[in-house]
């Protein structure tokens, strides 16, 4: 199943400033141009970053394959674009329907109270979360990741809301600790969607710190051709109304395109793979869990 991809995918190799550079003040939006020829440049954090030549680029791609947790996992099976330069992930509000479940459990499909599984297109979600640091990402280790979203109905759990009442039940929510590598595994479905939002999954980053905590909200976004065919089929398909796609999203407006998943078919259902990069507080220092 062919799926555009608009995601950056981060790379560990550092980039020597452009001469001439004008510096300008960080920014957490990045923002990416293209040189002609067999030249990039790379646009960081608002700021005109460096020139990276065809060589250079093929030794970041080869870097960032590195980081993958093995040949077999499903993240390293997805096809990665062009390394465009180590970049902080946008963050974006949490929402209403956040529920501190602190259920650590990587199959986020079930209710744990009655067992009960929401239908759906099997999604096997993977977040690896790094640092951003002087041009470098580096894998970040026992940080604690929640994902969150509403299933094929569009309705969250553990939730009273004017469209449903959900108190108690606990589908859909989870969290992981990133292992050596970063990497954060959920198992879960392709989510539905409600009234006013495009489709979307809620995630949360949490890294404890020697002396405080520090904490990340964003929001992960879908190609809109493939919701169309996975929402084409059950249990989806018996929802009518008018989905909101995501240049109608208020939200995906403000940073979406450098939040979409991207997404692969498998034997199994559906992969998808997104590297979250953070932007720590000057000072700060991870410790570990």
């Amino acid at each position: 199943m062919p799926v555009r991809t608009e995601r950056p995918v981060l790379s560990q190799a550092p980039c020597q400033p452009h001469v001439g550079a004008p510096r300008r003040p960080l920014h957490r939006t990045p923002h990416f141009g293209a040189g002609g020829g067999s030249k990039y440049i790379v646009r960081h954090d608002n700021r005109l970053g460096c020139v990276i030549a065809r060589r250079q680029v093929l030794a970041l791609a080869a870097a960032t394959l590195a980081l993958l947790p093995g040949p077999r996992s499903r993240a390293a099976e997805l096809k990665g674009d062009v390394p465009r330069g180590c970049v902080v992930t946008p963050e974006q509000i949490e929402g209403p329907y956040y529920v501190e479940s602190r259920l650590h459990r990587s199959d986020i499909r079930t209710d744990p109270l009655d067992g009960e599984r929401r239908p759906g297109a099997p999604l096997a979600l993977a977040l690896r979360v790094l640092t951003v640091a002087r041009g470098l990402c580096t894998p970040l280790a026992g940080a604690m990741v929640d994902v969150w979203h509403c299933d094929a109905a569009g309705f969250y759990s553990d939730v009273r809301d004017p469209r449903f009442d959900t108190t108690g039940k606990r589908f859909l929510r989870g969290y992981q600790l990133t292992d050596a590598d970063g990497w954060a595994r959920f198992r879960t479905i392709y989510p539905g969607w409600y009234p006013g939002r495009a489709v979307h999954i809620h995630f949360k980053v949490r890294v404890k710190g020697e002396q405080r905590g520090f904490g990340f909200t964003s929001q992960l976004y879908f190609d809109d051709a493939l919701t169309d065919r996975v929402h084409a089929q059950p249990p989806y398909s018996a929802r009518s109304g008018q989905r909101t796609r995501n240049a109608e999203d208020g939200l995906y407006r403000r940073g979406g395109r450098q939040l979409m998943l991207a997404v692969k078919e498998t034997p199994d259902g559906l992969a998808g793979a997104f590297d979250v990069g953070l932007e720590l507080p000057e000072g700060f220092t991870p410790s570990a869990r």
